[in-house]
Formats: C-alpha cells, structure tokens, sequence
C-alpha cells in the first residue's frame, strides 16, 4: 500500500510559487462590452458576439451527440471532433472583422475551403448507404440521433448569424458555405445514425 509521508506530499518549486495563477474571469466585460482578436471594443450584443456565441453552442450541441454517439460505439466520432475544432477556425475568422485588421491578424485566421470539400465527401459516403430520402424526417431515431438533429438546428441558426457577416465582406465566405455543408451533415449524419442502430425514424404525417 503506498504510503504518505511528507516526501511524497507535492510541494511547489519556488518558481511554481513565483508565477501568478490565472483567474477564469477578468472583469473586462463588466460594462458590457468585449473584445475582438483585432483589439477592438464591441457591444457584447453587436452581431459578431451573437455570431460567436452561436457557433459556440453548435459546437457544445455537436460535443453533447459526440458523447450519445461514443456510448453506442460509432466509429465516425472523430469526424465529430474535427468539426468541434474548425468550428474554433471559424470563430477566429468572425472575431477578426477586416474593418479593424491588420494584415498580421487576417493571415493568422484565414478560413480554406478544404474543410468544406471535407464535409462533402463525408456526405456523399454516408448518402450512399442510406435509403432515398422520400418523406420529412423528425428529430428521431435514437439518442444518437436526436442529439444530432439538435445540433444541425442550432448551425442552422449560427449559418442565419453569420450570413450578415459574410455579406458585409467583414468574414472570410468560406466560413458561410461550411455552415451550410455542416447542417448538411448532421442531418445525414442523423439519419445514418439511426440506421446502423437499427432505429426507425418519425415521418412528417399531416393530422387529420
């Protein structure tokens, strides 16, 4: 059995006690106002935060399926994980507005297009093991599977944020064209998520 004793308790180092610890809050949007990659002050509600923080909550919808997803075993998580860090690349591009940049921040943060052929071809392989697509689908099919159709409704709504962004010419296009592919994806994700499952998916059906 291992046993305390003062040799094995960690002591910090004296240049472990010599650096600060950072704090988790800064107090520097107190007034309401924040700060872009450029340095520029901002109202938290000005379109590029809103942008932001939408983007944000894709991503923590996309890491909440991811979790569904790894507990029944899928093997494409990892495309999940991908999308979780392009999504970081496209909140670089919104929070560095060409308005305000320098050329050092625009080259530091521009947005490809790779990942959105990416997402294509990811499509593409999954459409073609999946039935023809006949009627409206509902947010169903498992856990799994819901959990990704939540996440494709929030990029959806990040896609309408970020749009006035991109026409502004203030964002790189490319980051509006992957939102678009990415809702594209979940929704097929979706659906071959509950098909290797073994799920069935709800249909649209008018009330009568």
């Amino acid at each position: 059995m291992f046993k305390v004793t003062a040799a094995s308790v960690w002591k910090p180092q004296k240049s472990d006690r010599d650096q600060p610890i950072p704090k988790i809050y800064t107090k520097t949007g107190d007034k309401g106002f924040s700060s872009t990659f450029t340095g520029e002050r901002r109202p938290k509600e000005d379109r590029i935060f809103e942008a932001l923080g939408t983007t944000d909550e894709l991503s923590s919808a996309i890491g909440l399926a991811r979790e569904f997803c790894l507990e029944k075993g899928h093997t494409f998580t990892h495309q999940l994980d991908k999308i979780q860090c392009v999504l970081q690349d496209v909140g670089s591009n919104m929070a560095t507005p060409r308005s305000s940049a320098r050329e050092s921040h625009i080259k530091k943060t521009q947005f490809s297009s790779e990942p959105v052929a990416e997402l294509e071809s990811w499509i593409d392989s999954y459409t073609d093991e999946l039935p023809p697509l006949t009627h409206f689908i509902l947010p169903s099919g498992g856990k799994s599977s819901a959990a990704l159709h939540v996440a494709r409704a929030v990029c959806r709504r990040a896609e309408r944020c970020v749009a006035p962004i991109v026409r502004s010419g203030e964002a790189d296009p490319d980051i509006g064209k992957y939102l678009n592919r990415l809702s594209d994806y979940l929704f097929t994700l979706a659906r071959y998520t509950a098909m290797k499952e073994g799920n069935m998916e709800r249909i649209y059906r008018r009330p009568e």
